[in-house]
């Protein structure tokens, strides 16, 4: 399972590290805010469109030669910056490493729900949570050191030696698990598919954690700058979010496994938890940004285990690696829209004002169900009664 933590390390390292220094560190290739934002985007956007590719092929020829591909891959597209050193080919890179993590990606998601029974998805896919929340904890914090020491060139030297390093582990350690045979699915069994709740709930609760966690990584030090807060007290913040959702992910992937908490009940919590973080970042000062990096973390922290198990389990094994890169399209959209909403309503009212516009969109699929949940148990005590 080693590996496929470290692949998920990797995309998320890879995502962060460069992202958070482009700005500052690279004045020959970013001049202006129009070209800094078309590279933030390369990257999630070849993912948009790749992953379910990528989690199809993953089906059918299997997740292992899909990861170790993308991982490949990845070192290729890191390699090719630093050979070339110009901007035309920071655009390039930026866009392979993008296209290799949309093939390694789900691929490693449907490869630790293969490798583990479903007793054990919980526990899996928190430890490989975990480790994806330390890439997304470390990319800003060792790629900025990385940055100011050798350039964004030696940040790319180091990519590409953790992409060919975790590709040559994971060929040695990883099993070989060969494709199932699967009956053929027409479009409208796909859409069918992609409307069942089963899928439909999980994926969408993962998509608010994760438009909730890029609003929080990218908003709150604003919030901390507004209030007088140095870019230390910000940044730990910032940090604070990553560490609370690092810790509760395997907390809450074992009480799934060992019976403690469901997953209805889990992603419920996790939700609710999150749109109060939000809510709390309305708050003025430290205590308010501090409370919101806390309570959203911790949200996400418990929407991510118990939402890729619950996609595991609603999953027939042959089509994991589509059900993934559906799943990771979902996330990528959220953490697109989350920081574009909060973005239009502030710029229309205030930054607060986004901030409850998303708490409150997150809220509202929880607290619907809690109050259907809660007139069915009237009914039913009720009609017992009678």
């Amino acid at each position: 399972m080693w590996p496929l933590y470290a692949a998920g390390f990797t995309t998320a390292f890879g995502a962060h590290g460069i992202a958070a220094n482009l700005g500052g560190h690279s004045d020959d290739a970013v001049t202006s805010l129009l070209v800094l934002g078309g590279l933030l985007a390369l990257y999630d956007g070849a993912e948009v469109l790749l992953k379910p590719v990528f989690g199809s092929l993953a089906d059918r020829i299997g997740a292992r030669p899909v990861m170790l591909g993308g991982l490949v891959a990845f070192a290729l597209a890191s390699a090719a910056y630093v050979v070339a050193d110009s901007p035309a080919w920071l655009w390039a890179a930026r866009l392979g490493q993008g296209a290799a993590a949309s093939a390694f990606s789900p691929s490693a998601s449907a490869l630790v729900a293969r490798l583990n029974p479903a007793a054990r998805h919980g526990r899996a896919f928190g430890s490989y949570g975990f480790h994806k929340s330390i890439g997304y904890t470390l990319g800003p914090l060792l790629g900025g050191v990385l940055v100011w020491a050798g350039g964004l060139r030696l940040l790319f030297v180091v990519l590409a030696v953790l992409g060919a390093t975790v590709a040559l582990w994971a060929a040695v350690a990883v099993p070989h698990v060969p494709p199932l045979p699967k009956q053929r699915q027409t479009v409208v069994d796909l859409a069918r598919r992609l409307a069942d709740p089963a899928f439909l709930r999980p994926t969408a609760a993962l998509a608010a954690a994760t438009a909730a966690l890029s609003v929080g990584v990218g908003f709150l030090p604003v919030s901390g700058a507004a209030a007088g807060l140095g870019t230390v007290a910000t940044g730990a913040a910032v940090s604070v979010l990553a560490a609370c959702a690092a810790v509760v992910q395997p907390k809450a992937g074992r009480a799934l496994d060992e019976g403690r908490l469901g997953t209805r009940a889990g992603l419920t919590a996790g939700l609710l938890a999150t749109a109060a973080g939000l809510a709390c970042a309305m708050l003025p000062g430290l205590a308010g940004v501090l409370l919101a990096a806390a309570l959203i973390g911790a949200g996400t922290g418990l929407i991510t285990p118990l939402g890729f198990a619950a996609l595991a389990a609603s999953t027939p094994p042959e089509r994991l690696g589509r059900t993934m890169g559906s799943a990771e399209l979902g996330r990528e959209l959220g953490d697109a829209g989350g920081p574009l909403l909060v973005a239009a309503v502030a710029s229309l009212a205030t930054l607060t004002h986004g901030y409850a516009a998303l708490a409150l969109l997150i809220a509202v699929g929880p607290v619907v169900a809690l109050i259907k949940s809660a007139r069915n148990t009237a009914e039913n005590a009720t009609e017992n009664t009678a």
